[in-house]
């Protein structure tokens, strides 16, 4: 038979009375760790066997929780064990879920007693009632991460923040979705005499030395509507019977030139090397976004977790040098295996059939020119030539272009960005030439030919 007891946050009299009772009867223990407040107390009553040197003898935490539950259930072969972890075994604690595992194929029946976690005195400490929404996340799985999960919008409480280093690491992820100033609490010795909370920026997180087992990081929510899911929500009220008119009446189809609309604002933004605009920008285009999968989810076509997770699956599948154990050389060799993959999906899907030229999956929806570049990188892998144009009827002045895309794919340059960028200066020059007629009381428009042709030559010169 195997008790796993709690010892509670800190103070001893928190402590559940059948969690004494266990230990009272008991000769011995044996806890996770001496790491605890309580301890010298139970001492009084019992033998106390910690794995505090496990820790010391294996390379990470897995290994060390699996040793335990091992040495732990093989004693409960022989006699009846009380193991007892901090806090609730229930929250936070792996080695509790480990011994029932193997346990239960031995026979031996394990009981786990509930017990106050660091939690409790955690929300009373912060004066916050987690029935608003709060997360928990492990520090070291966060630390291995590069962007917190969860919801911005919802506190974020993170246990054993215990040295500079993890809180180094917590702080780099955190701060790719938490402004850098974003204020955080530290709350050390919860549930004790000794609680103390430390308000600071989270820029600041790990230059503190005074981190411990017992120190926990809250992480409130943003004040501002700032997640994916404040905007579904939004977007899901003006589509809401009692929502907007003119957003209940949009289908995939009439929203279409909306989202190429605003696919080229955000190219405009992205040209003009404008954050803000960019930032702009990129919220019209998350709102199409939005409207389409919102649109989807009332027709029962799919929903957002399932847009979500077929771009994730795809992104681990093709990043097999990232999530695999793929080596690679350099990001040509990405690309061939990026379409080497593609193509196993393909027949993989039954697409084989349908998608067999050297030209298939471009987007008939691309501009002209943008089409014709990806046409000529496509030609390019196998040496297609193109004819040579004889004239200037519109077929060939097609094909005349056909080879400025050709010969900007060969160059590396990105062609209707080039045209992009010229027509863009040619409006500033414009812009320019009938400002400085204006300031001189002409209409640019209405000059004589011969002087408008003047001042152009004379701009395209200075430009």
């Amino acid at each position: 038979m195997i008790h796993i007891i709690g010892l509670g946050p800190g103070d001893p009299g928190l402590i559940t009375r059948r969690a004494w009772e266990l230990i009272t009867q008991a000769s011995e223990i044996w806890v996770r760790t001496r790491e605890h407040p309580a301890i010298p107390e139970i001492a009084r009553h019992a033998t106390v066997h910690s794995y505090d040197h496990l820790y010391e003898t294996h390379n990470d935490f897995d290994a060390v929780y699996a040793a335990i539950a091992e040495d732990v259930v093989a004693r409960a072969a022989e006699q009846d064990v009380v193991y007892a972890v901090p806090g609730d075994p229930a929250v936070a604690e792996r080695t509790p879920a480990l011994i029932r595992q193997r346990a239960h194929p031995q026979g031996i029946s394990v009981t786990i007693h509930a017990a106050v976690s660091f939690l409790e005195p955690t929300f009373a400490a912060l004066d916050a009632d987690p029935i608003h929404g709060v997360q928990i996340l492990d520090a070291q799985r966060l630390a291995q991460m590069h962007h917190p999960p969860g919801s911005l919008g919802m506190g974020l409480i993170i246990p054993q923040l215990y040295n500079r280093l993890l809180a180094g690491d917590v702080k780099l992820t955190l701060m790719n979705a938490y402004p850098d100033d974003h204020q955080v609490t530290l709350i050390s010795g919860a549930g004790t005499d000794a609680l103390r909370l430390q308000a600071l920026p989270l820029y600041e997180l790990d230059r503190r030395d005074d981190l411990d087992d017992m120190t926990t990081l809250w992480v409130p929510p943003l004040d501002r509507p700032a997640t994916y899911e404040d905007l579904q929500e939004i977007i899901a009220h003006l589509r809401a019977p009692d929502g907007c008119p003119w957003d209940r009446k949009q289908t995939h189809q009439t929203l279409r030139p909306y989202l190429l609309e605003e696919t080229y604002e955000v190219l405009d933004a992205l040209d003009a090397e404008d954050s803000q605009a960019l930032k702009e920008e990129l919220g019209d285009l998350l709102i199409q976004i939005a409207l389409h999968v919102q649109i989807a989810t009332e027709e029962g076509e799919f929903k957002l977790a399932d847009v979500i997770a077929h771009v994730v699956d795809k992104l681990i599948r093709r990043h097999p040098h990232v999530f695999g154990d793929v080596n690679v050389t350099d990001a040509e060799e990405v690309a061939r295996n990026w379409e080497a993959i593609k193509q196993r999906e393909r027949e993989e899907n039954g697409q084989q059939a349908k998608k067999q030229t050297l030209l298939d999956g471009i987007p008939a929806a691309l501009p002209a020119l943008a089409r014709a570049q990806t046409y000529a990188s496509r030609l390019a892998r196998v040496g297609y030539p193109l004819p040579e144009p004889a004239g200037w009827t519109e077929e060939e002045l097609g094909w005349a272009l056909m080879r400025l895309a050709e010969q900007a794919e060969a160059s590396g340059l990105d062609a209707e960005a080039a045209l992009r960028s010229v027509t863009r200066r040619l409006r500033e020059m414009l812009i320019t030439l009938e400002e400085a007629a204006r300031r001189q009381g002409d209409d640019f428009l209405r000059l004589p030919d011969e002087e408008k042709r003047r001042r152009w030559k004379s701009i395209i010169r200075k430009s």
